[in-house]
């Protein structure tokens, strides 16, 4: 394990604007070429929330050490959830709008137990809840944005932030699992090892057997044209 460890200090600077309920969330799997993305939100009340040892951003953690800590974080948060959108609604709406609907589920999933005062969400974009914009076009519908809180983006927030990291954890593992799932139904892409991400032998496994229904079809997938979609998370993000 490396990395200093994530603190609640930036969460409890919410108790000053009257927040008690925070929510830290964080995806995993926007840079993959096949699966779904993925999103995982956890609550703490900082009316008594401690620390928790262990926990880092995701990255910077084994597979056995997230899979640890899935249940001390489970315990230890006032509600989480993990929402996932898959490669077909990443292809169907864009990458944004699937960050979002992945984001909603998990939000829908916490809702069901507490009303976050607040969300603490990783990066320097407000995919989450972005502010609706108004139709030049009366018939033209906007989305009704599920998540109803105030959303605060925090670069590194998956580094300094405990709410953050332990979501990034959660999100993390969920994934994976459905990945290591898949690769036993779609064999020869590796997905139980790069889970789905644009490694070398990912790209070359897409040449040989072509993409399939599990695959980011709008991407460019092949070996022929690296570099050429949203950015790529390492294997570990």
């Amino acid at each position: 394990m490396t990395g200093k460890a994530p603190t609640l200090r930036y969460e409890r600077s919410f108790l000053a604007q009257g927040h008690r309920f925070v929510a830290g969330c964080d995806e995993v799997g926007r840079g993959a070429l096949a699966g779904p993305v993925t999103v995982g939100l956890v609550v703490v009340d900082l009316s008594g929330a401690k620390g928790l040892r262990g926990v880092r951003d995701s990255k910077l953690l084994s597979a056995a050490e997230r899979e640890a800590l899935v249940p001390r974080i489970q315990r230890w948060a006032l509600a989480y959830g993990v929402g996932h959108a898959t490669a077909a609604e990443i292809d169907a709406i864009g990458l944004m709008a699937a960050l979002r609907t992945a984001g909603n589920r998990a939000w829908a999933q916490v809702r069901t137990h507490v009303q976050p005062d607040a969300v603490i969400l990783d990066g320097n974009h407000n995919w989450l809840a972005p502010v609706p914009q108004v139709s030049l076009f009366e018939d033209v519908e906007i989305e009704e944005v599920s998540c109803n809180a105030p959303v605060h983006t925090k670069i590194k927030a998956d580094l300094q932030c405990l709410s953050v990291a332990a979501a990034s954890v959660l999100a993390k593992v969920a994934r994976d699992r459905i990945m290591i799932n898949l690769a036993d139904a779609y064999g020869g892409y590796g997905w139980e090892i790069n889970k789905g991400y644009a490694t070398v032998a990912h790209r070359a496994a897409i040449d040989e057997l072509g993409a399939s229904d599990q695959h980011r079809r709008t991407w460019r997938l092949g070996s022929a044209a690296p570099d050429m979609n949203e950015p790529a998370g390492e294997i570990g993000g």
